[in-house]
């Protein structure tokens, strides 16, 4: 008899299954034991956009650790997810078109040094080395460009453009105090200048304000967002080349391949299900690229 225990134990089992050949597969490339071919055609651009999410844990598999909750006990564990997509062309306003069945995810539950082997290997099996634009796009995340300045130095950077704003809006609530009714106008200035990627001119128009003590501290740690991420902020020349600057792609998938999944109302996780079964997600959204890729097998060699 078929029944919900038993579905779910055949789906963790296959999940497990499949974490072990991804992790296998990223250990041989990475290992050059196995070198994948170039994608033929070559596409123009490659992207690597990173994100986190949190997924809920039972007690056991949280236990010790610190979290945001009120009495500073975490209950998820975080997720690490990339997507990895092509882009060849514009459309009629300009905007970058991500090319269809493109996309690959790959996601772990482990360090970010593990995940960084990962995303190595993932890169390499989609052209990093051939493809004449390769970028990586983030939230901010100090670990995010820790790995992608080890990985891949020659990759462009980009700070996801709705998350840099959201900062703006934040570095404006913490000197409105000093701008009055000026602060609609103040507000939209700042967005503009982020939009060209001036980040000296927000810069110079928070120092006009004398802060000091805590408020100082706390207008000085908004404003060290984008001191810290300026050459990653540089939107309109980045722009003017055809890039993304937005992670909407990942945003998506950690809505989609883990939350409609693993965050659901009353769920609570043990970390090797929830890692077997966002690993079968993970290898379904990347089932179009993997059959384009290899439509008669491995398209790899051995070294």
């Amino acid at each position: 008899m078929l029944t919900v225990k038993r579905v779910e134990r055949a789906a963790e089992a296959s999940g497990t299954a499949a974490a072990v050949l991804v992790r296998e597969r990223a250990r041989l490339i990475s290992t050059r034991k196995i070198v994948p071919l170039p994608p033929s055609p070559l596409p123009d651009k490659l992207y690597a956009v990173i994100d986190g999410t949190g997924v809920p844990m039972t007690s056991r598999e949280t236990a010790g650790r610190e979290g945001k909750g009120d009495d500073g006990r975490a209950r998820t564990r975080e997720v690490k997810l990339a997507v990895f997509f092509t882009q060849d062309e514009l459309d009629e306003n300009g905007y970058p078109v991500r090319d269809r069945d493109s996309t690959s995810v790959i996601t772990t539950f482990g360090p970010a040094a593990e995940f960084g082997k990962l995303v190595r290997a993932e890169g390499i099996r989609r052209g990093a080395g051939h493809i004449r634009q390769f970028t990586v796009i983030g939230d901010g995340a100090p670990w995010i460009w820790g790995i992608a300045s080890e990985k891949f130095p020659e990759a462009s950077q980009v700070v996801d453009l709705f998350h840099a704003r959201e900062h703006v809006h934040s570095l404006t609530r913490a000197v409105e105090f000093m701008l009055g009714d000026r602060r609609d106008a103040w507000l939209a200035a700042r967005l503009e200048d982020l939009d060209y990627g001036d980040i000296d001119g927000i810069e110079r128009a928070v120092r006009e304000f004398p802060f000091l003590g805590a408020k100082k501290d706390e207008v000085d740690r908004e404003l060290g967002y984008f001191l810290a991420n300026a050459p990653r902020m540089r939107y309109h020349w980045f722009r003017s080349r055809g890039l993304f600057v937005g992670s909407g792609v990942v945003e998506a998938s950690c809505k989609t391949v883990i939350g409609q999944r693993l965050k659901q109302s009353g769920m609570h996780w043990r970390i090797p299900g929830a890692d077997a079964i966002i690993t079968l997600r993970a290898e379904e959204a990347s089932r179009s690229w993997n059959a384009i890729c290899s439509p008669g097998g491995t398209q790899t060699h051995i070294a």
